[in-house]
């Protein structure tokens, strides 16, 4: 595979990783009643928060690392520990979801909190010196798909799939904060 494949397709595992947060809270948001042009604008935000997050992280995690070098790597690896054990283990917790509906400053806060790991994730991304605009495309798609996909079946189906897909992505940002800090 060649760096480039590689690099696209680890990114997209991450990105898919961080967007399997916001579908777990989608599901749980989609068993509420929401319409389907909602739905389209929330998938939508999620998906610009996705970008900017991690941007701004990036560009925090570049200066990082042009400052600290190799200790920047394995902070950076350790921060993708964190957050990939962190989402594992809210996978398992059984707290209801929030009641709110995603409206005004509602969608605003819905957003910003699927979103936050996606900045933490970024910095670690600008410390190993990534491909900015490939990231956060990649970033932005996978979590307005999963939004979308998180909602649309929140609406069909009552069931605990949203916890356990929350402790598989943070299993995927585990194995990657792994592989950075003992690359093999």
């Amino acid at each position: 595979m060649s760096t480039v494949t590689g690099e696209v397709f680890t990114l997209s595992l991450m990105a898919f990783a961080l967007g399997m947060d916001a579908f777990s809270v989608s599901l749980g948001m989609g068993m509420v009643s929401i319409r389907l042009k909602q739905i389209v604008k929330i998938g939508l935000t999620v998906g610009l928060f996705h970008v900017w997050m991690p941007l701004i992280g990036m560009l925090t995690g570049n200066f990082l690392s042009e400052q600290f070098g190799t200790l920047a790597t394995y902070a950076g690896g350790v921060l993708l520990i964190l957050i990939g054990f962190h989402m594992f283990m809210s996978g398992f917790k059984n707290d209801e979801k929030r009641s709110f509906k995603p409206i005004g400053i509602g969608l605003f806060l819905f957003a910003i909190s699927v979103s936050l790991d996606s900045f933490s994730l970024g910095l670690t991304l600008g410390i190993f010196g990534a491909k900015t605009l490939t990231a956060i495309t990649l970033f932005g798609f996978f979590a307005t798909i999963l939004t979308w996909a998180g909602l649309l079946l929140g609406r069909k189906m009552k069931g605990i799939i949203g916890q356990y897909s929350e402790a598989f992505g943070g299993s995927i940002l585990l194995f990657f904060g792994i592989k950075l800090i003992f690359p093999f």
